[in-house]
């Protein structure tokens, strides 16, 4: 069941909230599913230090979701092969409850960089659904090593214009 009546707001990512965004990419079945991950996700200090250096990279626009006062996720958009794309991760706590829909929204309404793409991993249901509800189009897939898998995988690759 989806709750509408939740508030959810966007405010650029601090140092301060790494060490909470860190706890949350160490969750098991968020990694499977995110399946792209770094070879040392569950090194702190490699985290902290990536993404101090991102939060001052101007191409790439780092976001913190807030739900009432908490912080429950992430997303971003960033240069990958000259193509702007979006990464988000919600808090496993707060899955299936259409945060991650609305947080993306709201997101593309501050960042309007387009054509914006978004990458997910073939089995991913809950993201492709996150996607399509806010306007993405399936264009094509590609294969790739998903280290938190330690497996070569299909993503599916999507485009909002």
């Amino acid at each position: 069941m989806t709750n509408n009546t939740f508030d959810i707001n966007l405010r650029p990512t601090k140092i301060s909230d790494l060490d909470t965004l860190f706890q949350f990419q160490l969750d098991k079945e968020g990694g499977y599913l995110a399946a792209f991950m770094p070879k040392n996700h569950t090194d702190k200090l490699a985290y902290i230090d990536k993404y101090t250096k991102l939060l001052g990279d101007s191409t790439v626009n780092n976001q913190t979701i807030i739900l009432d006062n908490i912080i429950v996720g992430s997303i971003a958009k960033f240069i990958m092969e000259d193509n702007a794309e979006i990464t988000y991760w919600i808090d496993r706590k707060f899955w299936g409850q259409g945060i991650a829909t609305k947080a993306l929204k709201n997101f593309l309404d501050i960042e309007t960089t387009r054509p914006i793409f978004g990458r997910v991993a073939f089995d991913n249901f809950g993201s492709q659904k996150v996607l399509e509800k806010c306007g993405f189009i399936k264009i094509g897939s590609d294969r790739g090593f998903a280290n938190a898998r330690k497996t070569e995988i299909e993503e599916y690759i999507y485009k909002l214009t």
